[in-house]
């Protein structure tokens, strides 16, 4: 039987700048200026940071930036930020699961309209939504899909869902990806051939052998929308595995592949264990172990990586991490205190590894945004970093809260000329997830 959960979250917040203008140059280095507007999208939800893009920028006749949460009853909405800043919203479904893992992923389609994607935190199916052309709504009704086949079970005998992480890419006709936590606890992935009106079902993607039920890899995917898809990923739990370990791979052409373009294995030849890919941090003892909270590309179309380091459960330390093209060139940020769950007087905390999270520009890498303790709150706070992952300024965002602002995340499927925004949630109370 599920446990129940107190969820009882503040608001998501949007900072904003003036709109930028080409050339690309220009508008690049204009991604540094942000004027600090701050307003509230909505005073009732949660997100998590493994179904992701959890917003995206949206082109064509309706732009802006399209977004959504787990209400504290546990419903599903979505909401598209317009430019001039109304905000339009949609119930996808109501009560679903009071938990914030069940926050929707977006996708923009090669044919401009945009799909939703999410699960319950235990779920069975992969629920998505396209949206409605020409209606009063965001989106169409639910389409309820079922991954699961009897061959992958009897390898990996475990039949859940949870988290959805959906990309298209232009290089294979706009084909559509979807990865998830499904068959055997592990990395999935599914496509789509027709703009997700149909799917393959899923295939287990990442294990170790012998097959373990308990263990769970989390992973992290970015994707321009070009041909590339970059999935990092860890060992398992930190709470589990206690030199949990971070590893990439890239997906492209049919293939997946370590950092230095060696081969790991075709399609058709999946799974992969965590051995066969590129190893980032080797967690020991005295370092600590790791989880992993932002991936991109740098402009030359190489990984950059953000991720945690706990020496101990008191000290959350915040990374970055950049492949050059022969070595990962690592770097503290900076120690953003302890988690931020609002542990109950005599009890222990369930997730002493919940960070606030960090953020990176996918348009610009140098630029980080982080949550990290001041003053005892959580606040939102910029870095300017050089080509090698130095800090070269600082700037606090919001100040004086009196809420923690925590799991920022910066729009993906950004284009120049796409107005700068940053997205978080700031937590009145946050109990357990």
């Amino acid at each position: 039987m599920k446990n129940q959960f107190l969820i009882v979250l503040g608001a998501l917040l949007v900072m904003a700048s003036c709109k930028q203008e080409k050339p690309k140059e220009e508008a690049e280095e204009k991604t540094n200026a942000v004027s600090n507007t701050i307003e509230t999208i909505t005073p009732d939800g949660a997100w998590c940071w493994f179904s992701d893009p959890r917003a995206i920028y949206v082109h064509g006749e309706n732009p802006g930036v399209l977004t959504g949460w787990v209400k504290a009853d546990g419903t599903i909405e979505v909401a598209q930020i317009y430019p001039k800043g109304a905000i339009k919203t949609q119930i996808l479904a109501d009560t679903l699961d009071k938990d914030d893992h069940a926050n929707p992923a977006f996708v923009e389609l090669s044919n401009n309209q945009n799909m939703v994607f999410y699960t319950k935190h235990f779920d069975y199916y992969v629920r998505h939504h396209t949206s409605m052309i020409g209606g009063n709504e965001l989106f169409n009704n639910a389409v309820l899909f079922d991954p699961f086949t009897d061959e992958e079970l009897e390898k990996f005998p475990v039949k859940r869902t949870t988290y959805a992480n959906p990309f298209s890419l232009e290089a294979e006709g706009g084909k559509l990806y979807c990865f998830g936590r499904w068959t055997g606890y592990k990395p999935n992935i599914m496509t789509s051939i027709d703009n997700g009106k149909s799917f393959s079902k899923s295939r287990v993607m990442i294990t170790n052998y012998p097959f373990d039920n308990n263990n769970r890899p989390y992973v992290k995917y970015y994707s321009d929308g070009k041909s590339k898809i970059h999935i990092v990923f860890t060992d398992g739990h930190p709470s589990i595995e206690l030199t949990n370990s971070i590893y990439y791979a890239y997906y492209e052409n049919d293939a997946f592949w370590r950092a230095d373009g060696t081969k790991i294995c075709s399609m058709e030849e999946l799974p992969f264990e965590p051995k066969d890919a590129t190893v980032v941090y080797k967690a020991d003892e005295t370092n600590g172990k790791s989880w992993i909270y932002d991936v991109a590309a740098d402009k030359k179309g190489n990984p950059v990586i953000l991720y945690t380091r706990y020496p101990d459960d008191e000290h959350h330390i915040y990374h970055y991490t950049k492949y050059d093209g022969t070595t990962w060139i690592d770097n503290q940020i900076v120690d953003s205190g302890d988690w931020f769950p609002q542990t109950i007087e005599g009890t222990e905390e369930r997730e002493l590894n919940y960070s606030g999270g960090l953020t990176v520009n996918p348009l610009n890498t140098n630029i980080i945004f982080t949550s990290e303790e001041v003053n005892g709150i959580m606040e939102i706070v910029k870095y300017q970093l050089d080509d090698s992952g130095r800090i070269k300024s600082k700037e606090q965002i919001t100040k004086d809260s009196k809420y923690d602002n925590i799991r920022p995340f910066i729009p993906r499927n950004m284009k120049i000329g796409d107005e700068p925004v940053v997205l978080w949630m700031q937590n009145e109370k946050y109990i357990h997830y």
